[in-house]
């Protein structure tokens, strides 16, 4: 059974993206959200306008100098990758393509019979950490039931806190 790592990664709207478009994906999330949110086919288009910028943020063009934060997840994975000695697909939360949803298909494509899914995301509190991953998961086993699916998160404290540590004294440490 392959395993396949899913990288989940929070995302961030490309710099160069229209302004006035990614304001009005945040109104609209906003709005949807909201306890008095519209009903009916008021609501209905509401989510139709809201699903079509979503997509058009997540396709937009990515590189390094406008979304340093993509390079930085792809970069990510192709460490862990070397690191754990399996595939990683990167997924994000929001803002970018792929989605976490389309990630997790994308490592059963591939052959996946366990996906491991992890996120840098280090403490507690998060939505996405806490609410969106473990439903995109569960979305993930109905779509595919012969697939197992582990989310490797929370982390212990004490591990974060020794990683964290070890790194302020690594910085401490003059060049060499």
């Amino acid at each position: 059974m392959e395993t396949i790592i899913v990288l989940a990664m929070h995302g961030a709207p490309a710099r160069d993206f229209p302004p006035a478009e990614l304001a009005e994906l945040m109104s609209l999330h906003g709005r949807l959200s909201s306890p008095r949110a519209a009903a009916g086919e008021e609501r209905a288009a509401l989510e139709a306008r809201h699903a079509a910028l979503d997509a058009r943020v997540r396709a937009w063009p990515r590189t390094a100098g406008n979304d340093p934060l993509w390079a930085a997840s792809l970069e990510l994975g192709e460490h862990l990758a070397a690191a754990a000695g399996c595939p990683v697909v990167v997924g994000f939360n929001e803002f970018c393509a792929p989605s976490l949803d389309e990630a997790l298909d994308q490592a059963v494509a591939r052959g996946a019979g366990l996906v491991k899914v992890v996120t840098p995301m280090m403490t507690r509190g998060g939505e996405h950490a806490e609410l969106d991953i473990p439903a995109a998961l569960e979305a993930a086993r109905q779509r595919h039931p012969g697939i197992s699916f582990v989310y490797t998160w929370p982390f212990p404290v004490s591990e974060v806190a020794r990683f964290l540590a070890e790194q302020m004294a690594r910085m401490e440490r003059p060049p060499a």
